[in-house]
Parts: structure tokens; sequence; C-alpha cells
């Protein structure tokens, strides 16, 4: 079996990082007095930390693990997940989207769904929001017990109870706030890992000249892995994702992106626990920012495990594509820079555990059984409630680890459940927020047929009948498919029921809604231009046209 070899002053290293995130759990503790603390965080925070938290919320398995193992397995196309499938959304989720949820008031994504439509609409996505995050949270139990595994050689079902305790404990105590605290400081950990294994990469194999050479010749990859665009025309896809360009665009640049980043509570909650709208826009555009750059962090690893492990990409042992990061740890840090290394996986793997498991706290406790079984008792009732949700989630993702172990790329995996649970989703809140006609019995159809189409993409093209390409290609076009015929069916029984009256709407449906933060224009610190979310916007989307840029030219 493949281990790290860690020595005495990477298990301190370690060691130290544990200490420090239990006791930023115990001290977020004394900072809980109400619901609104523990599950918002009291709505009380600055844009730096929401958007640091935002970013780092989402630098878990699917990041690290995920991500290289697409950077190894399909090359820089893997780019794609970043700058057309990332930034775009959280722009439009920053500048649009923001100012509907905020002054709602409401405490969770879900919850938006029962004011704009009605209850059945929200309890189908909180449904299916629980069981996403849960089973989400399993893959990043799985990728921390990797981890564990290869440091300590323990088996994976200890590994996996080991890390969830860990997470458990922290999110118990002290809730939201707990988390972001964390997941700031694992943001930074993370790049003290992946920024060194990086340089030290790329000057084993070259420097990016010999990266390029190495790749060209790679049998697995070739020429077309170093062209994000080359080899996608509709009829002749040629390049190694396996999708032509209306694949990605549409399906991942339009309906997996915005699905997952404008819809996705385990990402917005960290907005939503900002101190006013100002802040709560401003929190995804901060977090655009770091996402530009984070490809030559994941991707490039991946690569260069690619051209470097011999026998990368079995389907089942340690020379999973899964495990590229890790192998390429072990290889290229020594000791010291080797524990920084493993506590910066460890961190990301927790960020993502956390952000998943808050937000399923939140939505048990408030959207379901506060809304439907017990719905009058006092606020420190549903904060202990909260707690034993907190538990109730980390047990359940344990179980799920297990379903993501079965997958030797958790990119494939993950992709898989975006498209069930969050394109339909995006379709459904794009209508509400701008169609006043959208019904409530036609959001409730709509969410459930869209659900229905992207299961049945998946599985005809799994068991054969549908040939889509690559299980990413699959996953692209039943998004699609998803948003297409959640519209269609929304449009159809809108058009046919009775919509809500404009005054059942104001706040929640676009030209009803107030953009602008009457809270944050009494300070002047807030109107500064560079601090405008248009400026923010544009700048970090004419960032991202400039590195495509640079990779076609």
């Amino acid at each position: 079996m493949f281990r790290v070899h860690a020595g005495v002053v990477d298990y301190a290293i370690l060691a130290v990082y544990f200490v420090v995130v239990l006791g930023i759990g115990f001290a977020a503790r004394r900072q809980v007095h109400s619901g609104l603390d523990f599950f918002l965080s009291g709505r009380s925070l600055p844009a730096w930390i929401t958007g640091l938290a935002f970013i780092a919320a989402n630098l878990g398995a699917l990041e690290i693990l995920g991500l290289a193992a697409n950077g190894a397995k399909y090359g820089v196309a893997t780019v794609h997940f970043y700058w057309i499938g990332a930034v775009p959304a959280m722009v439009f989720l920053g500048i649009v989207m923001m100012p509907f949820y905020y002054n709602a008031k409401v405490r969770s994504v879900p919850e938006y769904l029962r004011l704009r439509y009605n209850d059945p609409t929200h309890v189908l996505n909180s449904l299916s929001f629980a069981v996403a995050t849960v089973l989400i949270a399993g893959v990043n139990l799985f990728a921390m017990a990797l981890v564990i595994r290869l440091l300590l050689g323990w088996p994976i079902p200890i590994s996996i109870v080991l890390a969830a305790a860990i997470v458990l404990v922290y999110i118990t105590l002290g809730g939201l706030s707990s988390a972001i605290y964390n997941e700031v400081l694992q943001f930074f950990v993370i790049l003290a890992g992946l920024v060194p294994l990086t340089i030290v990469g790329l000057k084993a194999v070259g420097g990016w000249s010999g990266l390029q050479d190495k790749v060209t010749a790679a049998k697995a990859l070739g020429p077309l892995a170093l062209q994000p665009w080359e080899g996608t025309a509709p009829g002749n896809v040629t390049n190694p994702i396996g999708a032509d360009w209306v694949a990605i665009v549409f399906g991942l640049g339009f309906v997996l992106s915005f699905g997952y980043w404008t819809t996705n509570f385990a990402e917005v909650q960290r907005a939503l626990a900002a101190k006013n709208l100002s802040a709560a826009r401003r929190t995804p555009l901060i977090a655009a920012f770091p996402k530009l750059l984070i490809p030559f962090l994941v991707v490039v690893p991946g690569l260069i495990a690619a051209v470097t492990v011999k026998g990368l990409g079995a389907k089942t042992g340690d020379l999973q594509y899964n495990n590229s990061v890790p192998i390429l740890i072990s290889t290229y840090l020594p000791n010291g820079m080797l524990g920084i290394a493993i506590t910066g996986l460890l961190a990301a793997f927790m960020a993502g555990v956390a952000a998943n498991v808050t937000a399923f706290n939140t939505v048990v406790s408030y959207d379901l059984w506060q809304a439907y079984v017990r719905k009058d008792e006092p606020d420190e009732y549903y904060v202990r409630f909260g707690r034993i949700a907190t538990v109730l989630g980390i047990v359940v993702a344990i179980g799920t680890a297990f379903i993501a172990a079965g997958f030797n790329s958790i990119m494939d995996y993950i992709q898989a459940l975006f498209s069930f649970f969050n394109a339909p989703l995006f379709a459904t809140f794009l209508l509400a927020m701008f169609w006043r006609r959208a019904t409530p019995w036609g959001g409730f159809w709509g969410l459930a047929s869209g659900t229905f189409a992207a299961v049945a993409v998946h599985f005809l093209h799994s068991r054969g009948p549908l040939d889509l390409g690559s299980p990413l290609a699959a996953d692209f076009w039943g998004a699609g498919a998803a948003f297409v015929v959640d519209v269609v069916v929304t449009v159809a029984v809108s058009l046919a029921t009775q919509p809500k009256p404009d005054h059942e709407l104001r706040g929640l449906v676009w030209g009803l809604t107030e953009t602008e933060d009457t809270t944050a224009e009494q300070d002047p610190a807030e109107r500064v231009w560079w601090r405008r979310p248009g400026v923010l916007g544009g700048l970090a989307l004419g960032l991202t046209a400039l590195l495509y840029l640079i990779f076609v030219f």
C-alpha cells in the first residue's frame, strides 16, 4: 500500500492545527446566544471574512482531489470548472441574486421558495437539498479518510469516523461562526500546502515548458490536453473531456455553474452571515478573485502527476486519479513542508464537510422541523435541535462516504449530484425571481420534472442506451436537460394555474425588490468606488477572459 512517510515535525504541525481548530470552536461557543447566532452568525460579519469563508467552503474534496484528478485525466480543459464554471455565476450571485435573499430576510435558500411559491415546493427543495448535502459531505469525509489512511495506515472506515468526529466537535460548539472562522484559517493553510507543492513539482518536470513537452508526449493525454477549447466542435469532439462547446458553455458554464453557486445554500449561507446587503453582495465577488488563480494550484499538480506517476489512473487501489495530490506530496515534499501540505489537505476537506453540515443543520432545523413539526418553540429549543441535527448530518455523511469510495474520480460523482439537484433548482429560482407569472404549482412541478429528467439522462447514459461521451459530458447534458424540462413544465403549469398577487411577491421578484442597502449608505466607507459590486464583478470577468486568451494564444 502507498504510504506518506511523515516525520515527528509533520505530526506536530498537524496536532497544532487540530488544537487551534478546536480552540476556535470553543471560543465561538461564547458568541452563540440565539438561533440567529448559531445558524447565521448573527448577520454580523464583514465582507472579507465571509468572502474568504465563501471560497474556503468550496475548497474541499471537489476542489483539491476532484479537480486535480480531472487535471490528470482530462488536462487543461479542467480550467472550465473555474473560469466559465464558477466566476460568472459568482458575479451573478453578488450583483443580481443576493438582494433577493438578503432583503427577504430568509434564513436559508429553501425558505425563499416557500415565500415565493408554496409549502410543497419548499418541502421538495428542503428534502432534496438535505440529501444532496450529506452526499457531498460524505465525499469530503472520504477524501479526509484517504489522507489519514495514507498518513497513518489506518483502514478507511476508521479514518472516516475520526475525520467526522473532529468536524462534529467544532460545529456543534460554535455553529456557523465556528465554521466560518475556521474556514478563513483553512484558506491560508490550504494555500500554504498547495503553493510549495506546485512550485516544487514544476521544478521537477523542467518548469512549465518541460511540463508541456511531457504532456504532449504522454499517450494518455497528448497535445489537446493543453488546449481548453481545441477539439470541442459539435459532431467532431476530440478534446479529452469528451464534450463539445455547447455542452461546456450551456451545461457547465450556465446550468451547473449557476445552479451551484447561486442556489447552493452551503455557499449562500456565508453571504447571508454578512453584516449588511453591501457586504453580502461583495462576499462572492471577493471570493471570485482567488477562484481565478486556484487552477494553477490544483490543475497543474494534476498534470504533473499524470506525467510523473507511472500507472496513475487505475480503477482501484492507490493509483486512482483521486490520489494524484497525496502521491505528489509524498514524492516531492520534505519533512516539515510535508506536514504543512498534509495539514492543508485536511483543512480543505474539513472546510468542505463543515460547509455542508452547517447548511444541513439550518435547513433541517428551520425549513423542516420548525416549519412543519414544532412551530412555536422558544429560540433555545431550535439551537439545541440544530446541534442534534449536526450530529445526525455527520452520522449520515459517514454512511454516504462509502458511496463516494466506489468512484475512481469523485468529480464524476459530484457533477452527477449537481445535475440532479442544482441544475433544475436554478431554473426554478430563475423563473421565481424574474417572472411574476410563475405560480406556486408551476414551481413545484417544474422542480420535480427537472430533477427526474437529470436522473433519467444519467441512467440512460450509464446503462448504455444513450451515448453522450465521457461521464462528465453526460453530466453536462443531463444538467441541460434538467434546466430545459424544468422551464418548459413551470411555464406550462403556470399558464394554467393562478399566480400570486403582486403584494405577496414584494421583495421576492425583480421589479418589486430594493437592490440598494440603506444601512450601508449611512457609512461612507461602504460607498467608495472599489467596493461597488459592479466594479468588482466587471474586473473579475475581465480577468477571466484574459486568462482564457493566454491559453488560447
